[in-house]
C-alpha cells in the first residue's frame, strides 16, 4: 500500500480506543446524566492530546468532520466574521479543493481574491504573498504541504511578512498533509488559524480540527447546537474523535523515528525508480517535501492505466491528490509548476507511510519498471515525439 496521501490505516490501538464509545459508552458529551459523563471526558481528554501535538492549548481546538470541513470552517468563517473590514483574500495556485472551492464560493459573495503563482518546485514566494496584500485584505491562506507534491511551503515566512503590513489580517495554514506526519508547532508558524485531519497520521476517518488563536473570529457554517464551543453545531463523533487523541498522541511520541524511516523508504524507491526507467521526472521540490512523497511524471505512459496494471500487481498508488483523481481531472498543481500536459498525464504519486517496508520498496522496484515498459512498448507515439521535460 503506497497511498498514505489519500488514507492511512488506523493504528491498532487507536481502533481498540474507539470500540467502547461504539458500544458501551453511547451516551451524548452534552448531556448531564452518569452516561454522558463517559463521552463528555473521552472528549476533553482528546482535545487535550490533538492540542499536544501542535504546541496549542485546548481551548483553541474545535473538532470537525474532517479536513475538508475545517479548511472550510476557517476560509468562510474567517472571511464572512471580518467582512465589514474588507472582502479581499491572498491564497496561493496550489491549494487544495477545499480552500480554492470555498474562495470561488466567497466570490460569488462579493469577495475578491488573489491567487500567488508558485515556482517550478510548487512554492511560494513569502514576498509574492506580501506584494498581493491590498487595504481591505482579510485572510491569508497558504498550505503547510501541497497535497499531490508534497511541497513544503514557507509559513512562518509568510506569517512574518503579512503580519508586518497588518496585523488583523488572519492566516490560515491547511495543514491536512502535514499535521501528524511532520514536526508542525502553532507558536513557531504564527498562522491564526490551523486545518487537520486525523486518518493521514493513523487516525480515522470522520474526524478533523481547526486550531484557531485566541481573538481570532469565526462565523459558524452549521447551526442549531451549541457543541464546540458555538463553533460547529452537532452531536460530536465520539469514537472517531477518541482515535484521532490517540493517533495524535502516538505521532507526538513517535515523530522523529516515522519521519526518518518514511524518508529513507522514499529516497531508496526515488533513486532506484530514477536509475531503471528512462524520461522520468520527479515533481516537487528536492528536499523541502513530505518525507513520504514521491510525484513522479513519466514519458510515454498514460497515468490512469499506470494505476490499474500496478493495482493489478498488488501496489496501489495515485495519480493525484484522491480528490482530484476521483474527478479524472487534469492536475492543477503540476499545471501551475510548469509540467508539460502531455507528460502530466503520466503522472503517479506514490505516498510511503510507517507501515511499509524496504520488501515493499524492493517489490516496487520490480514491477514499476516492468509496467512502464510495458504500456510504452503498446504506445503508438512513444519515441517518435519530442520530450516534455521542463
Amino acid at each position: 500500500y503506497m497511498d498514505h496521501a489519500a488514507t492511512a490505516r488506523p493504528l491498532p490501538e487507536v481502533v481498540e480506543a474507539m470500540i467502547p464509545y461504539l458500544s458501551e459508552e453511547y451516551g451524548s458529551p452534552q448531556s448531564f446524566h452518569t452516561q454522558g459523563s463517559g463521552p463528555a471526558h473521552a472528549l476533553k481528554r482528546a482535545r487535550e492530546q490533538v492540542a499536544a501535538l501542535i504546541g496549542a492549548q485546548p481551548s483553541q481546538i474545535t473538532f470537525t468532520s474532517g479536513g475538508i470541513e475545517a479548511n472550510n470552517l476557517a476560509v468562510k468563517g474567517a472571511a464572512l466574521a471580518a467582512q465589514r473590514r474588507g472582502k479581499h483574500i491572498v491564497t496561493t495556485e496550489v491549494e487544495h479543493y477545499s480552500v480554492h472551492h470555498s474562495v470561488k464560493f466567497l466570490e460569488k459573495l462579493g469577495f475578491e481574491t488573489t491567487f500567488v503563482k508558485v515556482d517550478r518546485y510548487g512554492q511560494v514566494d513569502p514576498e509574492a504573498v506580501a506584494e498581493a496584500l491590498r487595504d481591505d485584505t482579510i485572510l491569508v491562506s497558504v498550505q503547510l504541504a501541497n497535497q499531490e507534491v508534497g511541497t513544503l511551503q514557507p509559513v512562518a515566512e509568510v506569517v512574518r511578512r503579512v503580519k508586518e503590513r497588518n496585523k488583523r489580517i488572519v492566516v490560515h495554514a491547511d495543514g491536512t498533509y502535514a499535521v501528524g506526519v511532520i514536526p508542525v508547532d502553532v507558536e513557531q508558524l504564527g498562522v491564526d488559524l490551523l486545518s487537520m485531519t486525523a486518518h493521514r497520521f493513523y487516525g480515522p476517518k470522520g474526524a478533523g480540527a481547526l486550531y484557531a488563536r485566541k481573538g481570532v473570529r469565526l462565523t459558524p457554517l452549521i447551526h442549531g447546537g451549541v457543541q464546540e464551543n458555538g463553533k460547529r453545531a452537532g452531536t460530536e463523533n465520539v469514537p472517531a474523535i477518541v482515535g484521532m487523541g490517540v493517533a495524535a498522541e502516538r505521532a507526538a511520541a513517535e515523530m522523529e523515528q516515522r519521519v526518518a524511516k518514511v524518508r529513507a523508504l522514499r529516497d531508496r524507491l526515488e533513486k532506484g525508480l530514477v536509475e531503471r526507467i528512462e524520461n522520468l521526472q520527479v515533481n516537487g521540490h528536492p528536499t523541502e517535501r513530505l518525507p513520504g512523497y514521491l510525484d513522479i511524471s513519466i514519458e510515454g505512459i498514460e497515468g490512469e492505466g499506470t494505476l490499474v496494471r500496478l493495482d493489478l500487481d498488488g501496489i496501489a498508488v495515485a495519480s493525484g491528490s484522491a480528490c482530484a483523481s476521483m474527478a479524472l481531472k487534469g492536475s492543477q498543481v503540476l499545471h501551475a509548476i510548469g509540467v508539460d500536459e502531455v507528460l502530466a498525464q503520466g503522472s503517479i504519486l506514490i505516498t510511503l507511510g510507517i507501515d511499509n517496508t524496504d520488501e515493499d520498496v524492493d517489490y516496487a522496484l520490480e514491477e514499476i519498471p516492468k509496467v512502464v515498459n510495458t504500456l510504452r512498448a503498446m504506445s503508438p507515439i512513444y519515441g517518435k515525439r519530442k520530450h516534455y521535460f521542463r
